[in-house]
């Protein structure tokens, strides 16, 4: 698929949440939906949980404190904003910034599952337990961060094979040095991990 019909998709995708009106009640609190950004074409999705104020506001998730770290790790690693595709599981701002809801997190995640079957990533980055565990149910962000995992996600037609890599939140580490330096470790294992997809030779 070509980066004209992979972003032909994703707005289809994008205009289909606000028609079937998903999680009706968030969708009033909110702003406006905060739906993904970035490069369809990446071999990395980073996923997080939901939008903040500055990202109801903008539109655009990860662009607030917690996004301008994000936007530093990248650096860490040779990447811009612009080579990655970000995302959030639930795509309006919950009220207050709450955790959202296991019903909110379930309604969106067929949507999130449609933009990862048009973007077909390598590698899914999920920030934070509310991502992680939407793969992994029985994920304790506190070991598996850092520990990267293969796993299938099933379509309808076909399957994809992706290393999923748990990490903390970057939000968790704007008051915490000692978990900054954590978060930025992990980040660090990205570039091996996409050379090691690369190479048919060596299997993580």
């Amino acid at each position: 698929m070509s980066y004209s019909d992979k972003n032909k998709a994703l707005e289809e995708v994008r205009v289909e949440i606000i028609k079937d009106h998903v999680c009706p009640e968030l969708e009033n609190t909110a702003t406006q939906l905060v739906f993904g950004d970035g490069d369809p074409n990446s071999d990395i999705v980073f996923i997080g949980e939901a939008p903040g104020k500055s990202e109801d506001e903008t539109g655009l998730p990860f662009v607030g404190a917690a996004g301008k770290f994000l936007n530093e790790m990248l650096e860490t690693i040779g990447l811009k904003r612009s080579n990655v595709y970000i995302t959030n599981i639930v795509k309006y701002r919950p009220p207050s910034n709450r955790d959202p809801l296991p019903e909110e997190k379930k309604a969106f995640l067929p949507y999130l599952q449609r933009q990862l079957e048009i973007i077909q990533p390598k590698v899914v980055v999920a920030l934070g337990r509310h991502a992680g565990s939407c793969f992994l149910p029985d994920l304790h962000i506190s070991q598996d961060h850092g520990h990267p995992k293969r796993i299938t996600l099933a379509f309808s037609d076909h399957k994809l094979t992706i290393v999923l890599l748990p990490l903390f939140h970057p939000a968790a580490a704007l008051y915490n040095g000692s978990m900054r330096q954590t978060l930025l470790d992990d980040f660090a294992l990205i570039p091996g991990i996409i050379n090691k997809l690369s190479s048919v030779t060596v299997s993580i």
